[in-house]
């Protein structure tokens, strides 16, 4: 804040440039002018980095109205200290193709010069901050770059950091289980606490095509989706603990979203007209709402504390799954070792058993190592409330005042106080904004959905 108390601004020029210029004029009050020989040295370091330097500035700002810069005008006595050097800048940018010699003495410097140039620079210093990160050791150095391939990097948060200060954008250093290091620049609403040193994290493109968007496609006909017969075909495929009601509801509340965007519109109470496109559409809606960059937290617990923890843990996944995907090098290995040692875990608490080379898992392993983790913790806030606590079985149906969360093993969850007793429910970042709210919900296999009800809050299913 600035004399006054009000909010200080510093204008975007400053903070581009300014700060720069700042630091060098303090430099050399405290240290002294440089000599013309370290000012030559800097300069002869310029003309073959791939970045946006000084002899670049100098290049732009001597372009003539038409854009060329010509060489004879570095003949001038103030810039002919220069001039070999500014020359041989410009045939590297040639080389880089970023700039032609149009004739002899005439050069054209590409309009996308700057910007390539200063996402090169970006580059170099990521590749710096990725092998510091990784502290020396081998690793096939990589950058996320979100495209059509669908492409996902799953792996520890090894280092993280801020990318873009000015506007506040992390980026994450990831220990890949393919073997490689992963840099993944941050949206700028993401926040760096939720990303723990050593958590488990999953990076992929935020926009993918929605299932409930190619529901919609597919059961609308002549552009027109109805509620109604949308609801008579989830009736007849209705799946045990799920309504089809509130099947068709969920697929609403999508509608709703695409309406305020202007992409589908309410023709009437049940009926809703939908381009054919909609899946398309809703997936670039997501992309322009949520960013380039979606980064799912799998576990905070490091992979050496998953292998003897009570709870559902990611390392329980991955056993389940057979250990698909990792790698033989670093983060990939250690998740390899992590896992033998959870089966032996697993195995002291009855829930596995070895078979020569085979581990042979517990059925409805992750809803038993879950209900334990649960009761664990439940029994704490039980001692602190006075409450009861009730176990909320898959399928089951609870409501109370949505109290607080708390993070476990098996990962978060919400408390639910019903005034007589409380129960734990998976967590889902809806209900936050409900907090001290009377919430009604419907565990399904460690994960629940949710529905607005007018004047009766909010039910999560």
């Amino acid at each position: 804040r600035d004399d006054t108390g009000k909010d200080l601004i510093i204008a975007g020029d400053y903070i581009a440039d300014g700060f720069r210029h700042r630091a060098a004029e303090l430099a050399t009050e405290w240290l002294g002018p440089r000599t013309e020989l370290e000012i030559q040295q800097t300069l002869r370091r310029e003309v073959d980095q791939e970045r946006w330097t000084s002899l670049d500035r100098t290049l732009k700002r001597e372009a003539g109205d038409d854009g060329m810069v010509h060489v004879e005008r570095l003949n001038e006595p103030r810039l002919q200290r220069q001039r070999l050097l500014l020359i041989g800048r410009l045939q590297r940018l040639q080389r880089l193709g970023l700039a032609d010699e149009a004739q002899p003495g005439t050069w054209t410097v590409h309009n996308d010069a700057e910007k390539t140039l200063r996402a090169l620079g970006e580059r170099g210093d990521i590749i710096r901050t990725m092998q510091r990160a990784m502290r020396g050791e081998p690793r096939e150095l990589a950058v996320f770059e979100p495209g059509d391939d669908g492409r996902t990097i799953l792996g520890r948060v090894a280092a993280k950091g801020l990318a873009d200060e000015l506007h506040d954008r992390g980026y994450l250093v990831i220990d890949g289980v393919d073997g490689k290091a992963h840099y993944v620049a941050l949206n700028a609403r993401d926040e760096l606490a939720n990303y723990p040193t050593g958590a488990v994290v999953e990076a992929r493109r935020s926009a993918d095509v929605r299932a409930a968007d190619k529901n919609i496609a597919a059961l609308a006909s002549d552009g027109l989706y109805r509620t109604d017969h949308h609801l008579a075909i989830a009736q007849g495929q209705a799946v045990p603990g799920r309504d089809p009601q509130e099947v068709v509801a969920s697929h609403v509340r999508r509608l709703e979203a695409l309406r305020r965007a202007g992409i589908v519109e309410r023709v009437a109470e049940g009926l809703w007209k939908v381009p054919d496109d909609l899946p398309e559409q809703g997936r670039r809606y997501d992309a322009q709402r949520l960013g380039g960059v979606a980064v799912e937290l799998k576990s905070h617990l490091p992979i050496e504390r998953q292998a003897r923890v009570i709870g559902a843990t990611w390392l329980d996944q991955q056993l389940i799954g057979g250990g698909s995907g990792l790698g033989n090098l670093g983060f990939g290995s250690e998740v390899n070792q992590a896992m033998q040692q959870r089966a032996e875990f697993l195995a002291e608490q009855g829930l596995a058993e070895r078979r020569g080379q085979r581990v042979i898992l517990a059925r409805n392993l992750l809803a038993t190592l879950r209900d334990r983790d649960v009761i664990r913790a439940a029994k704490d806030i039980a001692t602190e409330t006075g409450l009861e606590h009730r176990l909320a079985a898959d399928g089951q149906r609870v409501t109370g005042i949505y109290r607080r969360s708390l993070m476990l093993a098996s990962g978060r969850f919400a408390m639910l106080d019903d005034g007589m007793g409380f129960s734990l429910v998976p967590w889902t970042p809806v209900i936050e904004q409900r907090l001290g709210m009377l919430i009604s919900g419907q565990v399904h296999g460690g994960t629940l959905s949710w529905q607005i009800r007018r004047q009766q809050g909010l039910s999560v299913t």
